[in-house]
Protein backbone atom coordinates (compact mmCIF):
# COMPACT_ATOMS: atom_id res chain seq x y z
CA UNK A 1 0.00 0.00 0.00
CA UNK A 2 3.18 2.24 -0.34
CA UNK A 3 1.75 4.00 -3.64
CA UNK A 4 -0.77 5.50 -1.31
CA UNK A 5 1.48 7.26 1.03
CA UNK A 6 1.45 10.37 -1.17
CA UNK A 7 -1.92 10.89 -0.76
CA UNK A 8 -1.97 11.00 2.42
CA UNK A 9 0.75 13.00 3.35
CA UNK A 10 -1.03 15.92 0.81
CA UNK A 11 -4.21 15.65 2.97
CA UNK A 12 -2.06 15.73 6.49
CA UNK A 13 -0.26 19.06 4.99
CA UNK A 14 -3.73 20.45 4.05
CA UNK A 15 -4.73 19.68 7.75
CA UNK A 16 -1.47 21.91 8.87
CA UNK A 17 -2.26 24.62 6.84
CA UNK A 18 -6.23 24.50 8.42
CA UNK A 19 -4.70 24.38 11.48
CA UNK A 20 -2.05 27.21 11.58
CA UNK A 21 1.09 24.68 12.38
CA UNK A 22 4.16 24.40 10.84
CA UNK A 23 3.99 20.36 10.85
CA UNK A 24 2.90 17.35 12.90
CA UNK A 25 4.58 15.22 15.41
CA UNK A 26 3.50 11.74 15.02
CA UNK A 27 3.41 9.25 17.68
CA UNK A 28 0.02 6.79 17.28
CA UNK A 29 1.39 3.57 16.15
CA UNK A 30 -1.61 2.85 13.82
CA UNK A 31 -1.13 6.79 12.53
CA UNK A 32 2.93 6.52 11.98
CA UNK A 33 1.91 3.17 9.88
CA UNK A 34 -0.53 4.19 7.61
CA UNK A 35 1.34 7.47 6.97
CA UNK A 36 4.71 5.89 6.60
CA UNK A 37 3.90 2.04 5.56
CA UNK A 38 6.51 1.42 8.75
CA UNK A 39 6.25 -1.85 10.72
CA UNK A 40 8.40 -1.10 13.45
CA UNK A 41 7.45 -0.88 17.02
CA UNK A 42 9.40 2.37 17.77
CA UNK A 43 9.27 5.44 15.88
CA UNK A 44 8.05 9.17 15.60
CA UNK A 45 7.08 10.85 12.71
CA UNK A 46 7.37 14.84 11.25
CA UNK A 47 6.18 15.97 8.58
CA UNK A 48 5.35 19.77 7.57
CA UNK A 49 5.02 21.63 4.67
CA UNK A 50 7.68 20.24 2.54
CA UNK A 51 9.63 17.68 4.66
CA UNK A 52 8.96 14.22 5.90
CA UNK A 53 11.03 12.44 8.67
CA UNK A 54 10.97 9.10 10.06
CA UNK A 55 12.63 8.72 13.18
CA UNK A 56 13.70 5.34 15.32
CA UNK A 57 16.65 3.62 16.57
CA UNK A 58 19.39 1.74 15.49
CA UNK A 59 17.30 -1.75 15.34
CA UNK A 60 14.82 -0.48 12.68
CA UNK A 61 16.79 2.35 10.47
CA UNK A 62 17.19 -0.38 7.47
CA UNK A 63 13.61 -1.50 7.46
CA UNK A 64 12.30 1.60 7.73
CA UNK A 65 14.25 2.97 4.70
CA UNK A 66 12.55 -0.21 2.32
CA UNK A 67 9.50 0.13 3.92
CA UNK A 68 9.26 4.56 3.87
CA UNK A 69 10.37 5.65 0.95
CA UNK A 70 9.04 9.04 1.00
CA UNK A 71 10.48 9.59 4.34
CA UNK A 72 13.74 10.53 5.05
CA UNK A 73 15.40 7.85 8.43
CA UNK A 74 16.72 9.70 11.08
CA UNK A 75 18.55 7.48 13.33
CA UNK A 76 17.91 7.86 17.12
CA UNK A 77 20.58 7.63 19.40
CA UNK A 78 20.61 7.81 23.11
CA UNK A 79 17.84 7.95 25.27
CA UNK A 80 17.88 11.88 25.88
CA UNK A 81 15.21 13.97 23.19
CA UNK A 82 18.68 15.93 21.55
CA UNK A 83 17.30 14.49 18.28
CA UNK A 84 13.83 16.20 18.70
CA UNK A 85 15.68 19.56 18.90
CA UNK A 86 17.85 18.65 16.30
CA UNK A 87 15.30 17.65 13.76
CA UNK A 88 12.47 20.49 15.06
CA UNK A 89 15.75 22.98 14.67
CA UNK A 90 16.62 21.25 10.98
CA UNK A 91 13.00 22.00 9.81
CA UNK A 92 12.69 25.47 11.03
CA UNK A 93 9.26 23.99 13.16
CA UNK A 94 7.73 26.72 15.36
CA UNK A 95 4.66 25.43 15.77
CA UNK A 96 4.48 21.78 16.28
CA UNK A 97 1.01 20.06 16.54
CA UNK A 98 1.11 16.55 18.87
CA UNK A 99 -1.16 14.02 19.23
CA UNK A 100 -2.77 14.89 22.58
CA UNK A 101 -4.52 12.04 22.95
CA UNK A 102 -1.41 9.81 22.70
CA UNK A 103 1.30 11.51 23.90
CA UNK A 104 1.80 11.27 27.66
CA UNK A 105 1.89 13.76 29.95
CA UNK A 106 5.40 13.01 31.21
CA UNK A 107 6.88 12.68 27.37
CA UNK A 108 5.13 16.28 27.00
CA UNK A 109 7.03 17.29 29.82
CA UNK A 110 10.31 15.83 28.83
CA UNK A 111 9.79 17.16 25.16
CA UNK A 112 9.11 20.74 26.72
CA UNK A 113 12.32 20.60 29.08
CA UNK A 114 14.85 19.52 25.92
CA UNK A 115 13.58 22.39 24.41
CA UNK A 116 14.14 24.94 27.34
CA UNK A 117 17.61 23.58 28.18
CA UNK A 118 18.15 24.05 24.23
CA UNK A 119 17.05 27.17 24.69
CA UNK A 120 14.95 26.69 21.49
CA UNK A 121 11.64 28.36 21.12
CA UNK A 122 9.22 26.20 19.80
CA UNK A 123 5.44 25.88 20.57
CA UNK A 124 3.48 22.66 21.36
CA UNK A 125 -0.10 22.31 19.76
CA UNK A 126 -2.38 19.76 20.77
CA UNK A 127 -4.67 18.45 18.19
CA UNK A 128 -6.92 15.86 18.43
CA UNK A 129 -7.89 12.93 15.49
CA UNK A 130 -6.29 14.97 13.08
CA UNK A 131 -4.89 11.36 11.50
CA UNK A 132 -8.26 9.79 12.49
CA UNK A 133 -10.34 11.43 10.70
CA UNK A 134 -8.79 11.06 7.38
CA UNK A 135 -8.35 7.10 8.55
CA UNK A 136 -12.42 7.30 8.50
CA UNK A 137 -12.67 7.08 4.71
CA UNK A 138 -11.37 3.84 3.52
CA UNK A 139 -9.49 3.43 0.30
CA UNK A 140 -10.60 0.87 -2.00
CA UNK A 141 -7.14 -1.43 -0.95
CA UNK A 142 -7.94 -0.85 2.76
CA UNK A 143 -11.90 -2.28 1.95
CA UNK A 144 -10.39 -5.21 0.05
CA UNK A 145 -8.12 -6.37 3.29
CA UNK A 146 -10.88 -5.80 5.52
CA UNK A 147 -13.22 -7.94 3.88
CA UNK A 148 -10.27 -10.78 4.12
CA UNK A 149 -10.44 -10.01 7.17
CA UNK A 150 -14.51 -10.31 8.00
CA UNK A 151 -14.01 -13.45 5.69
CA UNK A 152 -11.94 -15.12 7.73
CA UNK A 153 -13.89 -14.33 11.01
CA UNK A 154 -17.06 -15.53 9.02
CA UNK A 155 -15.29 -19.35 8.26
CA UNK A 156 -14.38 -18.96 12.18
CA UNK A 157 -17.93 -19.08 13.32
CA UNK A 158 -19.00 -21.23 11.03
CA UNK A 159 -16.06 -23.35 12.27
CA UNK A 160 -17.13 -23.54 16.10
CA UNK A 161 -20.60 -24.11 14.86
CA UNK A 162 -19.61 -27.26 14.29
CA UNK A 163 -17.87 -28.09 17.36
CA UNK A 164 -19.56 -26.05 20.34
CA UNK A 165 -21.41 -28.08 22.79
CA UNK A 166 -22.46 -28.76 25.92
CA UNK A 167 -19.35 -29.05 28.66
CA UNK A 168 -16.69 -27.51 26.46
CA UNK A 169 -15.58 -24.13 28.07
CA UNK A 170 -15.62 -20.70 27.01
CA UNK A 171 -11.38 -20.56 26.68
CA UNK A 172 -11.27 -23.88 24.84
CA UNK A 173 -13.71 -21.67 22.69
CA UNK A 174 -12.01 -19.02 22.66
CA UNK A 175 -8.76 -20.83 21.62
CA UNK A 176 -10.27 -23.14 19.15
CA UNK A 177 -10.96 -19.75 17.36
CA UNK A 178 -7.56 -18.23 17.97
CA UNK A 179 -5.81 -20.94 16.36
CA UNK A 180 -8.31 -21.54 13.32
CA UNK A 181 -7.95 -18.32 12.24
CA UNK A 182 -4.72 -17.68 12.38
CA UNK A 183 -4.12 -21.06 10.30
CA UNK A 184 -6.62 -19.22 7.80
CA UNK A 185 -3.85 -16.37 7.56
CA UNK A 186 -5.40 -13.93 10.12
CA UNK A 187 -2.39 -11.89 12.04
CA UNK A 188 -2.45 -11.30 15.75
CA UNK A 189 -5.92 -11.02 16.63
CA UNK A 190 -6.85 -7.21 16.67
CA UNK A 191 -8.96 -8.36 20.57
CA UNK A 192 -9.19 -11.04 22.49
CA UNK A 193 -12.07 -13.49 21.64
CA UNK A 194 -15.19 -12.86 23.65
CA UNK A 195 -16.88 -16.00 24.68
CA UNK A 196 -19.48 -15.33 27.17
CA UNK A 197 -22.26 -18.39 28.44
CA UNK A 198 -24.65 -18.37 30.31
CA UNK A 199 -24.39 -15.55 33.06
CA UNK A 200 -21.69 -14.40 31.32
CA UNK A 201 -23.79 -13.34 28.41
CA UNK A 202 -25.12 -10.28 30.46
CA UNK A 203 -21.40 -9.22 29.77
CA UNK A 204 -21.20 -7.20 27.18
CA UNK A 205 -16.81 -7.27 26.81
CA UNK A 206 -16.75 -10.94 29.53
CA UNK A 207 -13.47 -12.44 29.01
CA UNK A 208 -14.02 -16.38 28.14
CA UNK A 209 -13.37 -18.35 31.65
CA UNK A 210 -13.06 -21.97 32.77
CA UNK A 211 -17.01 -21.99 32.54
CA UNK A 212 -17.93 -25.11 31.23
CA UNK A 213 -21.20 -24.11 28.57
CA UNK A 214 -24.62 -25.60 29.39
CA UNK A 215 -27.55 -26.35 27.95
CA UNK A 216 -30.27 -24.25 27.04
CA UNK A 217 -28.43 -20.95 27.18
CA UNK A 218 -27.40 -18.68 25.15
CA UNK A 219 -23.28 -18.22 24.01
CA UNK A 220 -22.28 -14.65 23.06
CA UNK A 221 -19.14 -15.00 20.54
CA UNK A 222 -17.34 -11.87 19.32
CA UNK A 223 -14.74 -12.42 17.09
CA UNK A 224 -11.83 -10.78 14.74
CA UNK A 225 -9.42 -11.39 12.27
CA UNK A 226 -6.56 -9.42 11.05
CA UNK A 227 -5.01 -9.18 7.85
CA UNK A 228 -2.34 -6.52 5.92
CA UNK A 229 -3.08 -4.93 9.58
CA UNK A 230 -6.75 -4.31 9.07
CA UNK A 231 -9.38 -5.21 11.12
CA UNK A 232 -12.74 -7.19 10.86
CA UNK A 233 -15.53 -7.17 14.09
CA UNK A 234 -18.15 -9.89 14.09
CA UNK A 235 -20.50 -11.35 16.95
CA UNK A 236 -23.16 -14.06 16.69
CA UNK A 237 -25.14 -15.39 19.61
CA UNK A 238 -25.68 -19.78 19.83
CA UNK A 239 -28.44 -21.03 21.90
CA UNK A 240 -26.56 -24.48 22.65
CA UNK A 241 -28.69 -27.53 22.90
CA UNK A 242 -32.49 -26.15 22.17
CA UNK A 243 -34.15 -24.06 20.08
CA UNK A 244 -37.91 -23.29 21.47
CA UNK A 245 -37.03 -21.45 24.66
CA UNK A 246 -39.63 -18.36 24.69
CA UNK A 247 -36.98 -16.14 26.26
CA UNK A 248 -34.15 -16.63 24.44
CA UNK A 249 -36.64 -16.55 21.38
CA UNK A 250 -38.11 -12.74 22.26
CA UNK A 251 -34.84 -11.65 23.04
CA UNK A 252 -32.98 -12.85 19.89
CA UNK A 253 -35.80 -11.75 17.51
CA UNK A 254 -36.00 -7.96 19.23
CA UNK A 255 -32.09 -7.85 18.68
CA UNK A 256 -32.58 -8.96 15.33
CA UNK A 257 -35.46 -6.32 14.32
CA UNK A 258 -33.14 -3.76 15.65
CA UNK A 259 -30.40 -4.65 14.02
CA UNK A 260 -32.12 -5.07 10.70
CA UNK A 261 -34.06 -2.02 11.21
CA UNK A 262 -30.81 -0.15 11.64
CA UNK A 263 -29.12 -1.71 8.41
CA UNK A 264 -32.20 -0.62 6.38
CA UNK A 265 -32.55 2.67 7.20
CA UNK A 266 -28.63 3.84 7.15
CA UNK A 267 -27.60 5.85 4.10
CA UNK A 268 -25.29 8.70 2.48
CA UNK A 269 -25.94 11.52 5.16
CA UNK A 270 -27.51 9.41 8.11
CA UNK A 271 -25.38 10.83 11.63
CA UNK A 272 -24.45 8.34 14.53
CA UNK A 273 -27.09 9.67 16.56
CA UNK A 274 -29.98 8.58 13.65
CA UNK A 275 -27.90 5.17 12.84
CA UNK A 276 -28.18 4.51 16.68
CA UNK A 277 -31.55 5.68 17.36
CA UNK A 278 -33.26 3.56 14.92
CA UNK A 279 -32.24 0.28 16.31
CA UNK A 280 -32.90 1.89 20.13
CA UNK A 281 -36.22 2.68 19.56
CA UNK A 282 -37.33 -1.10 18.65
CA UNK A 283 -35.30 -2.75 21.54
CA UNK A 284 -37.11 0.32 23.89
CA UNK A 285 -40.85 -0.52 22.09
CA UNK A 286 -40.03 -4.12 23.18
CA UNK A 287 -39.43 -3.45 26.63
CA UNK A 288 -35.81 -3.83 27.19
CA UNK A 289 -34.16 -0.37 26.74
CA UNK A 290 -32.63 -0.12 29.59
CA UNK A 291 -30.85 -3.43 29.00
CA UNK A 292 -29.14 -2.30 25.75
CA UNK A 293 -26.20 0.09 27.75
CA UNK A 294 -23.63 0.64 24.99
CA UNK A 295 -23.48 2.02 21.51
CA UNK A 296 -24.85 0.82 18.01
CA UNK A 297 -21.69 0.88 16.46
CA UNK A 298 -18.17 2.04 16.00
CA UNK A 299 -15.43 2.08 12.78
CA UNK A 300 -13.37 -0.24 12.21
CA UNK A 301 -10.01 -0.30 10.04
CA UNK A 302 -6.30 -0.59 11.26
CA UNK A 303 -7.73 -0.11 15.52
CA UNK A 304 -11.02 -2.76 15.97
CA UNK A 305 -12.17 -0.03 17.38
CA UNK A 306 -12.03 3.81 15.63
CA UNK A 307 -13.99 6.89 13.72
CA UNK A 308 -16.83 6.67 13.08
CA UNK A 309 -19.06 6.53 16.40
CA UNK A 310 -22.95 5.03 16.44
CA UNK A 311 -24.38 6.21 19.35
CA UNK A 312 -26.71 8.47 21.00
CA UNK A 313 -23.83 11.05 21.60
CA UNK A 314 -22.35 10.75 17.98
CA UNK A 315 -21.19 13.78 16.05
CA UNK A 316 -20.53 11.77 13.03
CA UNK A 317 -22.08 11.81 9.33
CA UNK A 318 -21.80 8.80 8.12
CA UNK A 319 -20.54 9.09 4.52
CA UNK A 320 -19.52 6.44 1.27
CA UNK A 321 -16.21 5.05 2.25
CA UNK A 322 -16.71 4.22 5.53
CA UNK A 323 -16.45 0.69 7.07
CA UNK A 324 -18.16 0.50 10.50
CA UNK A 325 -19.84 -1.74 12.96
CA UNK A 326 -23.83 -2.59 13.48
CA UNK A 327 -24.06 -4.45 17.35
CA UNK A 328 -26.99 -3.99 19.22
CA UNK A 329 -27.33 -6.05 22.11
CA UNK A 330 -29.94 -7.11 25.50
CA UNK A 331 -28.50 -8.05 28.35
CA UNK A 332 -29.96 -9.35 31.38
CA UNK A 333 -28.07 -9.99 34.68
CA UNK A 334 -28.51 -13.48 35.92
CA UNK A 335 -29.87 -14.88 32.60
CA UNK A 336 -27.87 -13.73 30.01
CA UNK A 337 -27.35 -11.60 26.66
CA UNK A 338 -28.14 -11.65 23.30
CA UNK A 339 -25.28 -9.07 20.18
CA UNK A 340 -25.22 -9.40 16.73
CA UNK A 341 -22.79 -7.81 14.85
CA UNK A 342 -22.25 -7.10 11.48
CA UNK A 343 -19.12 -5.59 9.46
CA UNK A 344 -20.68 -3.05 6.72
CA UNK A 345 -19.15 -0.52 4.54
CA UNK A 346 -21.07 2.55 3.08
CA UNK A 347 -20.30 2.48 -0.67
CA UNK A 348 -21.96 4.27 -3.23
CA UNK A 349 -24.29 5.89 -0.64
CA UNK A 350 -25.77 2.42 0.81
CA UNK A 351 -25.04 0.21 3.40
CA UNK A 352 -23.18 -3.00 1.94
CA UNK A 353 -22.63 -5.84 4.63
CA UNK A 354 -19.68 -7.76 4.33
CA UNK A 355 -20.39 -9.94 7.59
CA UNK A 356 -21.59 -13.36 5.93
CA UNK A 357 -21.93 -15.41 9.10
CA UNK A 358 -25.43 -17.01 9.26
CA UNK A 359 -27.56 -15.54 12.08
Amino acid sequence: MTSNIPNRLQKIRRELVEKKIDGIFISQAENRYYLSNFLGTAGYLLITGRDAVLATDFRYTAQAGIQSPEYRIFQITGNSLDWFVQLVAELKIKRLGFESGNITFAFHRKLYEAMNKAEAKLELIPVEATVESIRELKEPEEIELITKAADIADKAMEHIREIIHVGITEREVAWEIEKFMREKGSQSLPFEAIVASGPNAALPHHRPSGRRIGPCEPVVIDIGAKVGGYCSDLTRTIFIDKQDDAQFNQVYNTVLKAQLAAISMIHEGTNGVEADSAARVVITNAGFGQAFGHSLGHGVGLNGHEQPRLGPNSTDTLVSGMVFTIEPGIYLTGWGGVRIEDLVVLENGKIKVLSKAKK
